[in-house]
């Protein structure tokens, strides 16, 4: 094993002062739980899931739970810095809807622990008793104490409080929250037919053109209330979705997805139509994965896992390493925030979505690319002096400033999302290997 000696340096390469990281390897035999190493063999998936299920306990979770939960309110406090301190109580109900996903999904899927119900049933009430506004819409920001703040700014706010909640009736019963997931849902659905319908602040979508985040969210959120709510048209309406991403977005003869094209899939020759992103497809695929394998369509899901091949090797930066946060398909400038900037998700997923490749199909392309995005990121996103990852680096790797001005959010889901999903697969990839073993 490697030890991690820290260093950090002060850095003045853009406005303000930021402290950067940057990490020194020794070889020296350590315990698993080392929270931050980076391995010269690799790990086995006994091994890996002992490190996954301690980095969640011990360097993730804790740091939400000390600087985030408004204990005398409700709600998750989704606006802080790096360290922990409070930029903002503004509440925001795509994070809080996040966040009661990861606290149901810890219940439901982790641990078990009666704790995380805990947290999650104040977080719950918050969403059913103040986060809709009359017409069924969902308000974009509650004030610290749960009164409206800013009025409905994007469709992804009705996806991720169906999501959360979806998952909060899944650990409870709670059959309060499936109605009002049920009723968004009739409320939001016929919105995605018209792109031009809605708004998806803080990436709105540009004139004429339809995009390929707003399908793949709801298709994931309405594929998982289908399925708890039993109800065959919401997974239909999921399968619809997803299908729009494959045979539209998805261009297989040119070996990518596009973030937007016209309404029916025309490809425009502009920036915006050339634009790709990499972290998007691969979180996407692993979606359609999820509904694919569900409704037993194998040559869909054979394409599925190509598109992840196809976007890693797009998006992987061969100077810095990590991967890029958009690209252009003809060499261009994307138009998307800061796209040579390494941002943390688009390696949480990527991470994810390896994990699945390889228990699906055992291709060795899968495992190979898993320790290569492990490597890189498991050595620059990890905040040893303060818990949880950075979730913000330039090109070169240096922690910066959020690429998204004027909405300073850090919430709980990628992340913890990953490691839990991540830890289900490789128990069972660890319970093949004793298999084989035997």
């Amino acid at each position: 094993m490697i030890q991690v000696k820290m260093i950090w340096e002060k850095n003045n390469s853009y406005e303000g002062t930021v402290w950067s990281q940057f990490i020194e390897y020794e070889k020296f035999k350590l315990p698993y739980n080392c929270m931050n190493f980076k391995t010269t063999e690799r790990l086995e998936f006994h091994e890996l899931l002992q490190y996954f299920e301690n980095h969640l306990k011990q360097q993730i979770m804790p740091f939400w739970l000390e600087h985030c939960v408004d204990h005398e309110r409700g709600g998750f406090n989704n606006c802080v810095n790096d360290d922990g301190s409070l930029v903002s109580t503004e509440k925001f109900l795509w994070s809080q809807g996040r966040a009661l996903w990861v606290l149901s999904s810890l219940y439901n899927d982790f641990d078990g622990d009666p704790k995380w119900l805990e947290l999650a049933t104040p977080l719950a009430r918050l969403l059913i008793d103040k986060g809709r506004t009359p017409d069924g819409d969902w308000f974009f920001s509650l004030n610290a104490d749960g009164s409206q703040k800013k009025a409905s700014q994007s469709i992804y706010v009705n996806a991720f409080c169906i999501y959360g909640l979806t998952e909060f009736a899944r650990a409870t019963g709670d059959s309060e929250a499936l109605e009002v997931c049920l009723d968004s849902y009739k409320y939001v659905s016929p919105q995605l037919d018209d792109h031009s319908s809605f708004q998806t602040q803080p990436h709105p979508i540009p004139t004429g053109f339809q995009a390929h985040g707003p399908l793949m969210i709801f298709a994931l959120v309405f594929h998982d209330l289908g399925c708890l709510s039993g109800n065959k048209d919401i997974k239909d309406r999921a399968l619809v979705l997803a299908e729009r991403i494959m045979t539209q977005h998805l261009k297989p003869e040119k070996k990518l997805l596009y973030e937007f094209v016209r309404p029916g899939g025309e490809l425009v020759d502009s920036d915006i139509g050339k634009t790709i992103v990499p972290g998007h497809v691969i979180e996407s695929m692993w979606f359609m994965a999820r509904i694919y394998r569900y409704h037993g369509l194998s040559d869909r899901l054979k394409l599925v896992l190509e598109t992840i091949r196809w976007h890693l090797q797009l998006g992987w930066d061969s100077d810095f390493g990590g991967i890029f946060l958009a690209c252009h398909a003809d060499k261009g400038i994307a138009a998307w925030h800061m796209p040579d900037a390494k941002i943390w998700w688009p390696h949480t997923e990527s991470l994810l979505a390896l994990l699945q490749v390889y228990e699906i199909n055992h291709a060795e392309w899968a495992i190979e690319w898993y320790w290569k995005v492990h490597e890189y990121t498991f050595s620059h996103f990890p905040n040893q002096q303060h818990g949880e990852w950075f979730h913000n680096l330039n090109r070169e790797g240096i922690p910066m400033r959020p690429y998204l001005k004027d909405l300073p959010v850090k919430d709980p889901f990628h992340l913890p999302r990953t490691l839990i999903y991540s830890i289900l697969i490789l128990k069972r990839l660890a319970a093949e290997s004793i298999k084989v073993q035997d």
